[in-house]
């Protein structure tokens, strides 16, 4: 009989009336558990439980908070093989990315440990005298943080970790495709110290579930800020509701990449980074290549390697088969979606150059190892596609690859920024002035020059423009400005009223004087 799990609200187990099963992606029989779906009163719940438990946490010294920090990513630094082999159990994503997600959030923790004794104002002179002006940074209150099930540890601590070291109580409701790994990181997080109701854990699904609920709060007026990773359609409606409450939102979104191939490249370094951006983690990362520009006079010549090396992908249970490079899909759900797009291509006319949908024992790649109906694997999929199509267009998140022929660096750049996404790209190239071009002109949050469309850093800012986001930022200093707000205070010790503007002692212009006569 599978373990029951429960919400975590104020300290306190709290179980509800319906629960799913969390099952291992690579092998469908393996439950990992049997996890709660809140219902609206849980949530609200919660809500409230964050707010009377914000005033203390805020007076809390931010020097103690990052203390706290601190002691999360050491919990974390301990349990980081345990953590790493539960996420690939649930996720399906290799054991070196999992170790790699992990160490994401102790990389976070780590600088975000330090932030707690850095949360700088300013100290700005006036234009009176006996008067002194200065800047705070303030915790905005209760923060709702709502992530996805792709990267269920790293992404969460993007938001969390800030969220904690600048004041704010949470309620987050983890994806439900990944509910083990973010109960055991709760449960950590909860062992280093926070208080009880600084962090409130509701499971459940979307749509009419928990997430559904928590973005309702909104307009109940329990929440003063959201964050949320996951699909463009829900994040403008999440947009919506949290902009009729004046409530600025952290949308992170998703990305149809592009990576550039140039006719000057390093080709066996341009098809190895265009080989890991397109199928790592079998696509299923925001910041995965959705199409490859390439170059014409390099066109033919990479398509064929390419098509070679895909041939070539090794997949399986990451567990099992610890050499492959992708596993399987998290769940039917995904599969099913990214399923869709063979139809898309095919409507649109697009040339499949490899690939064939699920992987069966029937139909499977000569790299496949094991057994690939104990769960959903997909073919690695490459299309030779055109700027237009709708398999050029949209996110499949799965992997799948499109190979377009572009000419010269300003096709390339007005390519790539045809799509409605914004979010990651690269180029490969030798040529500085490409090079420069590209990163000049390019729309999107992040770009890499030689290397791959994937890969985040806990110390740079993470986040797209167009479809992908909404200008916020996860990661480095600049986190800081989506979960605090800035103070002026005006100190006045003259003992009398002065008016800024009327009664400022300006000094008084004398006459002009003429040069010309001084000299003559």
């Amino acid at each position: 009989m599978a373990k029951r799990f429960q919400h975590l609200i104020g300290g306190v187990e709290v179980d509800s009336p319906t629960h799913t099963l969390s099952r291992n992606s690579s092998n469908l029989e393996d439950v990992l558990g049997e996890f709660p779906n809140a219902t609206r009163e849980q949530v609200r719940l919660a809500c409230q439980t964050a707010r009377d438990a914000a005033a203390e946490w805020r007076r809390t010294p931010a020097p103690i908070r990052g203390e706290i920090i601190g002691s999360i990513g050491t919990a974390i630094t301990r349990e980081k093989e345990a953590l790493s082999h539960l996420l690939t159990r649930e996720m399906g994503k290799t054991l070196k990315e999992a170790r790699g997600d992990v160490q994401e959030a102790i990389d976070t923790c780590h600088f975000f440990q330090s932030e707690g004794r850095r949360l700088y104002g300013q100290t700005v002179p006036s234009e009176m005298q006996n008067k002194e002006l200065m800047t705070y940074r303030r915790p905005l209150g209760v923060a709702a943080i709502i992530t996805a099930g792709n990267f269920p540890i790293a992404v969460p601590s993007w938001k969390i970790i800030p969220a904690l070291v600048t004041g704010n109580t949470i309620v987050w409701k983890p994806s439900e495709d990944c509910p083990a790994a973010a109960y055991a990181f709760a449960k950590l997080m909860e062992e280093a110290g926070l208080p009880a109701g600084v962090l409130n854990v509701v499971f459940g699904g979307g749509k009419d579930g928990a997430g559904q609920y928590l973005v309702e709060m909104l307009d109940e007026g329990l929440l003063n800020k959201i964050a949320f990773t996951g699909s463009t359609a829900v994040g403008r409606q999440i947009g919506a509701a949290a902009g009729r409450n004046l409530i600025h939102p952290t949308l992170e979104l998703g990305g149809k990449n592009p990576l550039v191939v140039m006719r000057d490249a390093d080709l066996d370094n341009a098809l190895s980074g265009a080989l890991w951006s397109a199928f790592g983690t079998g696509g299923q990362r925001c910041t995965s290549a959705g199409n490859i520009l390439i170059d014409a006079p390099v066109y033919a010549e990479f398509k064929k390697r390419f098509v070679a090396m895909a041939r070539e992908v090794a997949i399986g249970d990451p567990l099992k088969q610890p050499g492959v490079l992708y596993g399987p899909f998290i769940n039917e759900r995904f599969f099913r979606t990214w399923e869709q797009h063979y139809e898309w291509g095919a409507a649109d006319g697009a040339k499949l150059l490899y690939g064939k949908g699920r992987i069966t024992r029937t139909s499977k790649p000569k790299g496949f190892k094991g057994d690939p109906e104990a769960a959903f694997y997909g073919w690695p999929t490459i299309w030779e596609a055109r700027r237009g199509m709708k398999i050029f267009q949209t996110e499949v998140f799965g992997p799948t690859i499109n190979l377009v022929k572009v000419n010269g660096i300003d096709e390339a750049i007005e390519t790539a920024n045809s799509v409605d996404y914004g979010l990651s790209s690269a180029i490969y190239t030798n040529n500085r002035d490409w090079a420069y071009q590209f990163k000049d002109r390019i729309q999107a949050g992040m770009t890499s020059i030689n290397n791959s469309t994937t890969g985040a850093e806990a110390h740079l800012p993470f986040g797209g423009v167009k479809g992908s986001g909404n200008g916020t930022r996860e990661s480095g200093i600049w986190v800081l400005e989506s979960y605090t707000y800035w103070q002026a205070v005006n100190d006045d010790v003259s003992g009398k009223l002065q008016l800024a503007q009327m009664d400022t002692g300006y000094i008084a212009p004398r006459p002009p004087v003429d040069v010309g006569a001084l000299v003559d």
